[in-house]
């Protein structure tokens, strides 16, 4: 730009009130190396229970099912806080987001209905598939609206929770798993089906929402993501009744690019799945775009041989998202009170987007590694699809306390429930209490 410069006066010498041209700070440029993604990145990955015994591989989510008599023990009275400070407090459900599942039936269990409902009349139906247990009346008049109360007050509870990772339908069939096969009679109607799935998209419009099942209403939900809790058994192949076929006929094959899609292995299915039959296992995790596997899952087995850890974290690394930079572009010499241009290109190496809208910020480090100033970009994440993409901002203005000098440039994605940067890049570059540092940047006076 060209900048008018005070009068110079030279004794002996005429004043002069030249125009001199100040080229703008040349641009830096930073190629970073790439890595291997981490295995505990948030919300992708393994997702297992707490009380299977223990984890052997890294982690970032864990799932919790939960009966329905232990949210609502008396009728609109709501046990969140009880359940939360007991279950999720767990050790190793700690630091870690949580998915979960309501069951109102759950096979091989004390029924999970609540006692108060039982006494308006909702019928139960013993059956001894599965280990027995007791279906409900899930078409009474009464199961039903105390269905869309519950889930209701599930909405105010958890639809802006930040350690809430994703939600599961449930509520209905064995394992809430929207089925009560062989015993197919004793399922929810249509109608009732319509009523639940309803009631969560009018209780949620933040969370991401998971059904079993991707045919008949559920199938026609553009919103909803989906779990397949046998993968990779059953997740392909020519019977019409499986997941990818049902998502096929539904028309629901796009859904993965707005909302999470997931499950759970096969039990006891780990030394085949990843073992002889790992690529089949490979290509249901890419073809499905799954980004988590639970609570039944790898991290589990008991005793993990090195071929297993490895392939473990190959899927890890496959499902979700995975991000890394190829390119970053920025001002080499931004000035006080000025702005900062950047731009970055990259790739999300994974099969499936991250799903919420975190910040991104990048931020000014000092010498101790201390944020000076942080800057938000308004880039989406969630648009950073499988594939390459590419950003470009003009951020600014540098605040006043980032006096000139040497910093460090960093960039995090912020998460809401820790308010710190929490996803790591696939990419050989440091990391300082979350943030990862691009390069150094030189801050000037005007």
């Amino acid at each position: 730009m060209w900048k008018l410069l005070p009068m110079l006066c030279f004794a002996g010498a005429a004043c002069a009130s030249p125009l001199v041209r100040h080229a703008r700070a040349a641009e830096k440029v930073v190629r970073p190396g790439v890595a291997e993604g981490a295995l505990d990145n948030p919300l992708k990955g393994w997702c297992p229970y707490t009380d299977a015994g223990d984890i052997q591989f890294p982690y970032s989510m864990v799932f919790f099912p939960v009966a329905w008599k232990e949210l609502e023990p008396r009728e609109g009275q709501y046990a969140f806080d009880k359940w939360e400070k007991e279950a999720w407090s767990a050790e190793k459900a700690r630091g870690k987001h949580v998915v979960f599942r309501i069951y109102a039936d759950m096979p091989g269990r004390p029924t999970g209905m609540p006692q108060w409902l039982i006494d308006k009349g909702v019928r139960l139906t013993a059956y001894a598939d599965h280990g027995g247990g007791q279906s409900p009346d899930y078409d009474h008049p009464k199961m039903a609206s105390a269905m869309e109360k519950l889930i209701a007050a599930l909405g105010r509870r958890y639809d802006d929770h930040p350690r809430v990772a994703f939600i599961q339908l449930g509520l209905l069939g064995f394992w809430g798993e929207w089925h009560t096969y062989p015993r197919n009679e004793l399922f929810a109607s249509p109608a009732t089906q319509k009523r639940v799935i309803d009631a969560y998209h009018k209780a949620f419009s933040k969370k991401r929402l998971m059904a079993r099942n991707p045919a008949d209403y559920a199938g026609k939900q553009i919103w909803l993501g989906f779990h397949d809790d046998m993968l990779p058994e059953d997740t392909d192949g020519p019977e019409g009744w499986k997941f990818l076929p049902r998502l096929r006929s539904s028309g629901r094959t796009e859904n993965w690019k707005r909302a999470a899609f997931g499950g759970e292995m096969v039990f006891n299915g780990n030394q085949r799945w990843l073992g002889a039959d790992f690529a089949h296992m490979l290509k249901m995790v890419e073809d499905a775009h799954f980004s988590w596997v639970g609570p039944y899952c790898p991290a589990l087995e008991p005793a993990p041989t090195q071929q297993f850890t490895q392939r473990a974290a190959r899927l890890v690394r496959l499902m979700g998202y995975q991000f890394s930079l190829s390119e970053i572009r920025y001002d080499a010499e931004p000035v006080v009170g000025g702005d900062l241009k950047i731009a970055i290109q990259g790739e999300n190496q994974g099969v499936a987007p991250f799903y919420y809208p975190w910040a991104l910020e990048f931020a000014l480090l000092d010498r101790a590694g201390k944020p000076v100033a942080r800057l938000a970009a308004q880039w989406d994440v969630r648009k950073w699809l499988p594939g390459r993409f590419s950003e470009s901002a003009v951020l600014g203005p540098l605040p006043s306390v980032a006096a000139p000098g040497d910093y460090q440039l960093a960039m995090g994605i912020i998460d809401p429930w820790t308010k710190r940067p929490s996803i790591q890049l696939a990419n050989d570059l440091k990391r300082q209490d979350g943030w990862t540092i691009l390069s150094t940047i030189k801050i000037v006076a005007r």
